[in-house]
């Protein structure tokens, strides 16, 4: 199995479309981007953590490649938009790709190149080293599945 973090806006959305994807065989939110230890929910919308919401997903290579993991990514968010998803602003909703190898970088960054074509705004999004990963609270895992919201 191989690790894939991103961030795309309220991390709810973004884990309910990738629980759909097979090859993906488990995916947790979190916290990550910055140095505070352990941070809750209430901190980092107070936009003073630094922490982006932000999703960690666990793949078999052998059934999904990073650059497909990539693609559906760029495709439920709009990356253009800074510190922000529709009606959902601050830092916490931001865009960004964590990786965790060279290899990672280097396709994250292809990826970036090649989708911008496909944007007059410039895509913001962040292509930075992971960091330490904070899950989130129980209650945000899997959250819109609890509510009734996925199937």
């Amino acid at each position: 199995m191989e690790i894939a973090t991103f961030a795309a806006g309220c991390f709810w959305g973004v884990e309910a479309e990738f629980q759909k994807i097979k090859g993906i065989t488990k995916t947790t939110v979190g916290y990550t981007g910055e140095k505070t230890k352990n941070p809750t929910y209430e901190q980092v919308c107070t936009n003073k953590t630094g922490h982006a919401e932000a999703i960690q997903i666990m793949y078999n290579p052998e059934q999904i490649k990073y650059d497909r993991i990539l693609e559906i990514f760029w495709n439920i968010h709009n990356p253009t938009q800074l510190n922000r998803q529709g009606p959902d602003i601050g830092t916490q909703y931001r865009s960004a790709i964590f990786y965790h190898s060279e290899e990672q970088k280097k396709i994250a960054e292809q990826s970036k190149e090649s989708k911008q074509k496909q944007y007059n705004k410039k895509i913001v999004t962040e292509i930075i080293p992971a960091q330490e990963f904070y899950p989130a609270e129980e209650y945000h895992q899997k959250y819109l599945e609890k509510q009734g919201f996925t199937s």
